[in-house]
């Protein structure tokens, strides 16, 4: 019962530590330019988190890319590199089994983006403007 409990409160710790030392691990892949694909060169790549699963059998890697126009090249790099990917992660962090490996593009700088526009919105700082018959006296 206990389990059920802790897994929708979030990640366990020793899933978090695995999926820090596979990040640091692809981390340590892309920037020794061991992936032979020529968009590799031309993108600036970083993996800002890797979620586990609970059985630490799959790893979700996210990539964030500054120029959004190579994102789906990048992707397709590294879904036909996921082999050797898989393979470098295995020799670099000692678990039983190698996870699985899935590239997905990290899209919370975009949607911050777009919550920080919201608020900056005329109609938004209209709301939060204090209006003259507001009565600041606290009764």
């Amino acid at each position: 019962m206990k389990r059920d409990s802790e897994s929708k409160s979030g990640p366990s710790q020793r899933q978090l530590r695995v999926g820090e030392l596979v990040r640091h691990a692809v981390t340590e892949i892309l920037s020794r330019g061991e992936l032979p694909e020529a968009v590799f060169s031309q993108a600036f790549v970083t993996i800002p988190e890797v979620r586990m699963s609970p059985d630490l059998k799959l790893a979700t890697v996210y990539v964030t890319l500054h120029d959004k126009k190579l994102e789906k090249a990048v992707l397709k790099a590294f879904d036909q590199n996921r082999k050797h990917i898989r393979q470098e992660v295995a020799h670099k962090v000692n678990l039983k089994f190698a996870p699985d490996l899935r590239f997905r593009a990290d899209d919370r700088l975009d949607e911050a983006a777009r919550i920080d526009a919201l608020l900056r919105s005329p109609q938004v700082q209209r709301d939060l403007a204090p209006h003259p018959d507001d009565d600041n006296d606290d009764e």
